[in-house]
């Protein structure tokens, strides 16, 4: 089911699994959140980068969570990058992906609630 990243504000996250380009989120009620891309023949899209300690969102409320993306085309198609910001009050965490393709296939993320 396809979900928001905000929903996660106001869960607490008990653990995270990193699996390659793929991030499971398991909130203490029970639910799981996954996010990761589905990827396709003429595109690529990853994690590029974690700032920040993922076990700062482990055990405390989620306070802020947010999506932010920019779309660029290029000579040979386009790029995207998308920005997750989640903060607790233990810390901060700015997970970057990045995505390009020729143009003709999605570039996104996706977040889906898997429970």
């Amino acid at each position: 089911m396809n979900a928001e990243i905000s929903e996660l504000v106001g869960k607490t996250v008990v653990s995270i699994d990193k699996k390659d380009d793929e991030l499971i989120f398991i909130c203490g009620t029970g639910e799981k959140y996954k996010m990761y891309h589905s990827q396709d023949c003429c595109e690529s899209v990853t994690i590029e980068d974690i700032c920040g300690d993922l076990d700062d969102l482990i055990g405390t409320p989620i306070l802020k969570a947010e999506e932010v993306t920019n779309y660029e085309p290029t000579n040979s198609g386009s790029c995207t990058w998308t920005f997750y910001k989640i903060a607790t009050n233990k810390g901060y965490v700015d997970i970057r992906w990045y995505g390009e393709s020729n143009g003709h296939y999605s570039e996104s993320v996706d977040f889906v609630q898997v429970i």
